[in-house]
């Protein structure tokens, strides 16, 4: 028998007035993925993590987490997901350790808990501000207790909302690396990121929402596959000075010596484009290939303009 899934979501509605959060939103997450969540702003992964975690309910549609319903079996599900929210919301007047505690026993695990919430405190690295006021700690340190607090009842499955918005680079890295140690010990864990660099470097799978649907759900490799353009970039022996007429339509960048072409991977012929090149009189001394990345590919399917882009709030 198949094991259940860790996430199951069902033809998923949800309106707020006359807008459409989701439409019919519909796929499954498998116990011990990595999976990534992504959309623009407004796409609705917001309000299907909500839906997830109980914080709003869905129109139509079901939504399982290890099993249990989230609204008939409410206790059951939430106490099997974690979710670590994009926004730094905590209580400023508890110390961390008060904190963690609080949220344990809001749960029904305080008593058991006590050696667990000391264990995320040393692997969080926030032993030494334990007992320090959580108003007092910087943005980056408030993460790291939000995602301590997601784990206090050690849930099956973790959601994690943007979880490295606003962080440096330093404290982006070990956040990353005790994410991946969680997904080793066997965590289901889902990410929603616009850093989209992360998704490629650690989801197995990913699904794109965009204006309250899903319009991709695919193994990072075959998503990758849908690009539709690939990079060529040429070095010639000396400065580019003037690109021929029959490939400027395909140049992205020219930079001294150096130019890179966006090309069509079903229809742009690389023996082709070089050849014009060199029949221009630019000597090629070296040639390399890039296919699209998964922001370029994440473009391509959202095909949103830079103003929507950019405008405000998430639903």
């Amino acid at each position: 028998m198949a094991p259940v899934p860790a996430v199951c979501i069902e033809n998923v509605h949800k309106r707020f007035g006359a807008v459409k959060a989701l439409h019919g939103v519909s796929f499954n997450i498998a116990q011990g993925e990595f999976f990534g969540l992504l959309g623009p702003n407004g796409a609705g992964k917001s309000t299907l993590i909500n839906a997830l975690a109980g914080l709003t309910r869905a129109d139509r549609g079901q939504l399982n987490i290890m099993g249990y319903d989230v609204v008939r079996e409410y206790r059951r599900a939430r106490m099997s997901v974690g979710v670590v929210p994009q926004e730094l919301v905590y209580d400023p007047f508890f110390t961390v350790r008060e904190f963690l505690r609080f949220q344990s026993g809001y749960f029904g695990v305080a008593k058991q808990s006590r050696q667990w919430v000391d264990e995320l405190l040393e692997v969080l690295d926030l032993t030494e501000k334990a007992d320090v006021n959580m108003r007092a700690l910087s943005g980056g340190m408030k993460r790291r207790v939000l995602i301590g607090q997601a784990l206090v009842h050690k849930p099956p499955v973790v959601v994690l909302d943007e979880p490295t918005a606003g962080v440096d680079v330093e404290l982006r890295q070990q956040l990353w690396f005790f994410i991946r140690r969680l997904h080793q010990e066997g965590h289901t864990i889902v990410l929603t990121t616009h850093y989209l660099e992360e998704a490629e470097q650690l989801c197995e799978r990913i699904a794109i929402i965009d204006r309250g649907e899903l319009i991709a759900l695919d193994t990072k490799s075959d998503l990758l596959a849908r690009g539709i353009f690939r990079s060529l970039h040429v070095v010639a022996s000396r400065d580019i000075e003037s690109v021929p007429v029959k490939v400027r339509d395909k140049v992205k960048a020219v930079h001294g010596c150096s130019m890179e072409l966006r090309l069509r991977r079903d229809s742009d012929s690389v023996v082709e484009v070089l050849d014009t090149i060199r029949g221009a009189g630019i000597d090629v001394r070296d040639i390399h290939m890039e296919d699209d990345d998964l922001e370029d590919v994440f473009i391509q399917l959202t095909r949103r303009s830079p103003a929507s882009e950019t405008s405000g709030g998430s639903v």
